[in-house]
């Protein structure tokens, strides 16, 4: 495993302190209310967790952002994932004008999403497109001095609370297009809320947009690049999702081993029975592994290099751990394990988003499998 700097390895005690020692008192509360806890994604912005990708100007990291996204996202999602989520949808959604936004367009929002602690959200999902992001509707029309929103977007992350957004939309040439939103732009409505199986303290909202006008000046990139942006937005928050996910298999894992220790069965500890001992075994393993992987990815997008296999490897593998481990961790509590006394039934709920969001793990086998192939110059067609 790659050397962390000082002040690196400063940042992440600071991270794991905060979150023993404020963040998971809150989780059981957070998760029961079942509300967005604006207090908890002040204290994210107040310890520079939720501006990692801004430049450095504007409170950003100057190397290894990546890298630091991840370890940092492990940490907050092992005491509570709702609080977690927070740091991919914020990145998620600065993320176009990072990396395509006009000088105009970062001077005005990067300091609204620094020490203004505005929250963006993420607007790319449809009642008809999810994973296939190439199937999306909603269109963004030309017009005198700018273009027309019209359109429905699902399951937005923050949709309720943010007050910038990044939206996807097809635009006249047949390409898709990003644009930034201001919410409370007219036109745009704020649906229902989500009332979800888990991650209950992250807001999750349709939106609509309605005959929503935008001036030109909204475009974030050149027209019909947005698709080459999400795409490269994956790369950068799918390892990510990978943290989120292995910081929650190691909170079951933590919880199960705890409880294996001090359960007593059949006259002696329940960890020493075998079949109890080979359930530890495999998820510490598939932990070490995933987080192997999480570095890979990391380090390569930090490094400007092509991480579109490792990315979607390291999501994959990590959600697919992640429910595995919260479900053996159920299993090792038994009935307590069904209870909302104990936390693993949290964990079990909170790890199946892990395997759909950010393209679900049935298209992650399709991108590792296409990358491969491409690797081996055998991509056909």
């Amino acid at each position: 495993m790659w050397e962390l700097n000082s002040s690196q390895m400063l940042m992440l005690e600071s991270v794991r302190r905060m979150s023993r020692e404020v963040i998971a008192p809150a989780a059981a509360r957070i998760d029961r209310e079942g509300v967005f806890r604006t207090d908890m994604a002040d204290m994210l912005f107040e310890v520079g967790l939720l501006q990692i990708f801004l430049p450095p100007a504007y409170g950003g990291l100057e190397q290894d952002r990546c890298l630091m996204f991840c370890l940092c996202i492990e940490e907050v999602a092992r005491a509570c994932a709702s609080t977690a989520l927070n740091l991919i949808i914020q990145t998620a959604g600065l993320f176009p004008l990072v990396e395509a936004g006009s000088r105009e367009q970062q001077e005005k929002f990067f300091p609204r999403l620094s020490e203004g602690r505005e929250l963006i959200g993420y607007m790319v999902t449809e009642p008809e497109a999810g994973s296939d992001v190439a199937a999306l509707r909603s269109r963004a029309r030309s017009v005198e001095g700018g273009y027309v929103l019209d359109g429905t977007k699902n399951f937005v992350s923050n949709g309720g609370v943010c007050s910038l957004a990044s939206v996807l939309c097809r635009t006249d040439d047949g390409g898709l297009s990003f644009f930034v939103l201001e919410m409370e732009t007219e036109g745009v409505v704020r649906g229902k809320a989500e009332d979800k199986l888990g991650f209950r303290g992250s807001n999750t909202q349709q939106v609509f947009l309605e005959e929503v006008f935008l001036p030109s000046h909204c475009l974030v990139g050149e027209e019909g690049k947005g698709f080459e942006i999400a795409m490269r937005d994956f790369d950068a928050t799918r390892p990510g999702v990978a943290a989120l996910a292995l910081g929650i298999a190691e909170a079951a894992a933590d919880a199960a081993l705890r409880y294996a220790v001090e359960r007593r069965t059949f006259n002696k500890r329940l960890v020493d029975h075998q079949a109890i001992r080979f359930m530890v075994a495999d998820a510490w393993t598939s932990i070490e592994a995933g987080r192997g992987l999480i570095w890979r990815a990391a380090r390569d997008n930090d490094r400007g290099r092509k991480n579109t296999k490792l990315a979607s490897m390291a999501k994959c593998f990590c959600s697919d751990t992640a429910v595995r481990v919260a479900s053996d961790a159920v299993q090792i509590l038994g009935g307590y394990g069904y209870c909302k006394d104990y936390p693993v039934e949290r964990h079990y709920r909170d790890a199946k988003l892990t395997q759909i969001f950010e393209g679900a793990n049935q298209i992650q086998r399709i991108v590792i499998g296409r990358e491969i192939l491409k690797e081996e110059g055998r991509s056909g067609r």
